[in-house]
């Protein structure tokens, strides 16, 4: 049974200002559930209609029915749990080997799968602009599956820190060199921009080496990739060296 006091907490964590007040999050599914528990992510509360999950502890875990299941869900197909997290601390920023940097990410799909290929490509340092959406939206969590516990993330000013690290700084523009004829090294900062804009002017002032994805097509008329596949690209080309 989910009291209506817990009700109302859970579904005011959709909105950010409740998660950041209350400093909580919460994950669907068994897969994302079963990757933050076995991660450093504390638990606050577990709700599932299964009888599953043996390793937390009864008080910290509830049986409910589906159809309370549908009051907390975030998902219009409700899965078979849900888990309320406490947020983590951010740790320090990394600078070192491979760095991505989000400028104004606003679609929580593009980052959530941005953040499973940092982890598939052994990402271990994320950077946001502070106009990124954010990490906790509940569409980002379930498009991670698991991938946020694994890579370390931090929200800050990038045009500061961007102009003072010693790291080389890559950007993809249409302008740039081809980037499967390009040396990338092992150390370095790569900007992936907004959806629509792409890379601020601010920071494209800021990259040290622009980088571009060529178009095969015959007609060359497609005008942009959707980041989240660019960012794979990106990735796979600095990974194969």
């Amino acid at each position: 049974m989910v009291s209506k006091n817990q009700i109302k907490l859970i579904t005011s964590l959709q909105q950010k200002k409740y998660r950041i007040a209350n400093k909580l999050f919460f994950a669907e599914g068994v897969k994302g559930i079963q990757e933050l528990l076995d991660s450093d992510f504390e638990l606050d509360h577990l709700y599932t209609t299964q009888n599953d999950f043996d390793e937390v502890s009864k008080d910290k875990k509830t049986i409910i029915s589906e159809n309370d299941l549908k009051k907390i869900t975030a998902l219009a197909t409700p899965n078979s749990c849900l888990a309320v997290f406490k947020m983590p601390t951010e740790k320090p920023v990394l600078e070192t080997g491979l760095i991505v940097a989000l400028d104004s990410i606003r679609d929580p799909g593009n980052l959530g799968t941005i953040l499973r290929l940092c982890d598939w490509f052994g990402i271990q340092q994320v950077l946001c602009s502070k106009e990124t959406v954010d990490v906790y939206n509940p569409k980002v969590v379930q498009a991670t599956m698991g991938s946020i516990a694994r890579v370390n993330i931090n929200y800050i000013d990038l045009n500061a820190f961007l102009a003072t690290t010693k790291l080389p700084i890559f950007g993809t523009f249409m302008d740039g060199s081809n980037i499967y004829k390009s040396e990338l090294p092992k150390q370095g900062i790569i900007i992936m921009g907004n959806e629509a804009n792409g890379i601020s002017t601010e920071l494209e002032k800021l990259v040290t080496c622009r980088l571009t994805i060529p178009r095969f097509g015959n007609l060359q008329k497609t005008e942009s990739l959707n980041v989240a596949t660019a960012t794979a690209i990106v990735l796979s080309e600095f990974r194969r060296g």
